[in-house]
């Protein structure tokens, strides 16, 4: 019997898909439906929405209890001596007890008028925010309108530079020339070249501009309180 020559054979070769160097399987197209992801990144939207607004009605009680109390501590820090104190509104350029039917404390610029223990006005305190070297410089003090003498100051708000700006309010010798009953207006000037002069404060070293910034809110809240406070302290009620 004759074989079948070689040349006459049929060679088949089997692929595996799942070997490597095969050919790769073609990729399936997935179809999304446009009007399912709009309506999942609305909900997902809503939902978060909805978390912050829950978020925001739990806390925001709390965080204005803790800003009421740190003003109240800070009031009687910048009236040394004050047994207790009264808020005022600024209505109308005028100071009043009472806010007008329907209107909100926060919608008024507010005073706070301290008395000692035999209910005499020992000074008023006033708050006021200008532009520091990073940003707003929120602070409050206190002073006797009679005579302008400052009775004391403390930095409600500050996000000036750390280890630099911050010593407005960490560098207990700067804040004392400020209980110091210094006169006003106040004169920032560089540390150690003071010549004896009322109303002299030494700039923080390194801190220039938030120094000068703290006496600038002073000299500028009294200027702008002074006027109204002249016009009269309504009386209290018996």
């Amino acid at each position: 019997m004759t074989e079948r020559p070689d040349s006459d054979r049929i060679e088949v070769e089997v692929v595996d898909t799942g070997q490597p160097g095969a050919a790769p399987d073609e990729p399936v197209e997935v179809q999304v439906s446009t009007l399912r992801l709009v309506a999942t990144l609305a909900v997902a939207g809503a939902l978060a929405g909805l978390l912050i607004v829950l978020v925001n009605l739990h806390t925001k009680p709390i965080i204005d209890a803790y800003r009421a109390e740190q003003l109240r501590l800070a009031v009687y820090e910048v009236l040394p001596g004050a047994a207790r104190y009264r808020t005022l509104y600024r209505v109308d350029g005028a100071l009043q007890a009472e806010l007008p039917e329907g209107a909100k404390a926060a919608d008024f610029r507010q005073a706070y008028v301290g008395y000692d223990e035999a209910g005499e006005m020992l000074g008023v305190a006033v708050s006021r925010g200008e532009s520091g070297f990073q940003d707003i410089v929120l602070v409050i003090f206190g002073f006797e309108p009679d005579t302008g003498v400052l009775l004391g100051m403390k930095v409600l708000e500050s996000k000036e530079t750390p280890g630099l700006g911050d010593k407005i309010f960490k560098d207990l010798d700067f804040v004392a020339q400020f209980f110091a009953r210094p006169q006003t207006p106040l004169l920032s000037i560089k540390a150690g070249s003071g010549k004896g002069q009322p109303g002299e404060i030494d700039a923080i070293t390194g801190a220039t501009i938030s120094s000068k910034v703290v006496v600038s809110i002073i000299n500028n809240g009294i200027a702008e309180w002074q006027p109204v406070l002249d016009e009269g302290i309504p009386e209290e009620a018996p």
